[in-house]
């Protein structure tokens, strides 16, 4: 832990970066971005100004982009660095900072619903040795009558035609899933399964529990996403950058296991954090009002922290929080929090910690939007029971007894007079919370803006170094 919380930071400045994806040729710039596609997109829908939202590992071609865009267009052309969250998400929030009509998101993608622009997705078009991952499948699953489900991720999906049309004739169970931007237009078909931007329908009598899941692409968070959600298929994958298939090891039982762990904290919690993870993904405003009512019913505080993306340092400046709960999209919201110092959950496992109508049925959720009323997954919670008719539970963790059962409604919490006092001279009204005022006091506003305010200067040389030893301070003796 010492490492995380206190280091000379010598070692970030120089460590090195590996590039996760290839870059794109210099010579095709056509076609790994598909500028067709991108342009017929601008122009068709009429769109004057259009944010071009790079992930890290493609900023270097971004100036390039853009300038073709704009000859291609006539459109303005604004480059989106250093997303507020995850590269994943399309950063709605950034793109109305420039007054964007639409966006264009580069790169691997989440394939999250968006809540307000349109947006185009162009993941790039990644090599993919197509006869090198038909002779691993079939080394995989020499059975031809395998029942197979075919996934992968978003850069390799141009070349999933192709890798079908040469094992479609030889696998007649094979099943190939297609992406899907939004959300479904029409009912659920009967068998079909739309999940994380993938659409797929199955045949089999028992379902999908009688198929195995074959994915195309590098070990991630997409995959680990999809093996804790389809827990019950075995999974084997095709690494394109090594050329090499496997049977995934991932022992998804122990995987389980933690994150019910992780329940059981949230249990004990008495102070929740609901960390705001994504600002773009549709229906994130009506599950933090959820999980407020949730957490109000279940007994428990809850502060809503507004932190960008969450690291082990930013977290530790909240030591009076019990347990986090981040609201994030499905890829992102599979935090590993074993370095931080309180545990982080997902909204799913907040459920069943605080939900008693809500069990645990094998299946694990990974898209708060399941649990919204009307999806698929939700449970509406009980009525309130008296605190002497409340059944007695045990702390697996302390031994210790808790509360388990459920307040009234919010209407019915409504604060004593006692607790108001005059804030004013307008005569507001504000509950007095000890916990409320110290966050409140500890909160960081940000810069002032003082926009008109400050002088227009030409940039300056800096200081150099790191904040420690910077090169123009003497050392010291």
């Amino acid at each position: 832990m010492a490492a995380v919380f206190s280091s000379d930071g010598e070692a970030a400045l120089r460590r090195e970066l590996p590039v996760a994806v290839a870059a794109a040729p210099r010579n095709d710039l056509d076609g790994f971005y598909e500028m067709g596609r991108a342009a017929a997109f601008v122009r068709d829908g009429g769109f004057r100004k259009v944010a071009l939202q790079f992930p890290d590992e493609l900023l270097a071609d971004a100036v390039e982009v853009a300038g073709r865009m704009e000859a291609a267009t006539g459109a303005e052309m604004y480059v989106l660095g250093d997303t507020t969250y995850g590269s994943c998400c399309v950063d709605e929030v950034a793109a109305e900072h420039v007054g964007a009509e639409a966006v264009l998101h580069y790169g691997p993608a989440c394939l999250s619903p968006c809540r307000k622009l349109p947006v185009l997705h162009i993941f790039g078009q990644q090599p993919l040795d197509v006869g090198r991952c038909a002779e691993a499948f079939r080394q995989l699953y020499p059975e031809q009558q395998s029942c197979v489900v075919v996934l992968s991720d978003v850069v390799y999906a141009h070349a999933m035609g192709e890798l079908e049309q040469q094992l479609c004739l030889e696998y007649p169970n094979i099943i190939f899933s297609r992406l899907v931007c939004g959300d479904s237009p029409g009912p659920a078909v009967p068998g079909e399964e739309q999940k994380f931007g993938r659409q797929f329908s199955v045949e089999a009598a028992g379902g999908l529990q009688d198929y195995a899941m074959f994915y195309v692409g590098a070990e991630g968070l997409a995959l680990t996403n999809f093996m804790l959600t389809w827990n019950c298929c075995p999974f084997s994958s095709f690494n394109p950058i090594t050329g090499c298939g496997r049977r995934e090891t991932l022992n998804v039982n122990r995987a389980l296991m933690r994150r019910l762990y992780l329940v059981e904290r949230a249990r004990d919690a008495s102070v929740v954090g609901i960390l705001v993870g994504t600002l773009g993904v549709a229906g994130y405003l009506t599950v933090l009002q959820h999980i407020r009512e949730l957490l109000c019913r279940a007994g428990k505080r809850s502060y809503t922290l507004a932190v960008g993306k969450p690291n082990p340092a930013k977290l530790a400046n909240f030591l009076e929080v019990d347990i986090f709960v981040l609201v994030a999209c499905a890829q992102n919201s599979l935090l590993d929090s074993s370095d931080f110092y309180r545990p982080v959950v997902t909204p799913y496992e907040l459920e069943l910690a605080c939900n008693p109508a809500r069990e645990w049925t094998g299946n694990y959720l990974t898209d708060f939007r399941d649990l919204l009323p009307g999806a698929c997954a939700h449970v509406k919670l009980p009525l309130a029971v008296p605190a002497a008719e409340a059944v007695p539970d045990v702390s697996l963790i302390t031994g210790k007894m808790r509360a388990t059962h459920l307040c009234g409604p919010l209407t019915s919490q409504l604060p004593p007079s006692a607790a108001l006092a005059c804030r004013d001279q307008t005569r507001a009204l504000a509950e007095i919370s000890p916990a409320a005022s110290f966050l409140e006091s500890r909160s960081w506003r940000g810069l002032e803006q003082q926009l008109g305010q400050t002088p227009v200067s030409k940039a300056v040389q800096g200081r150099r170094g790191i904040a420690i030893a910077y090169e123009d301070e003497a050392c010291e003796q």
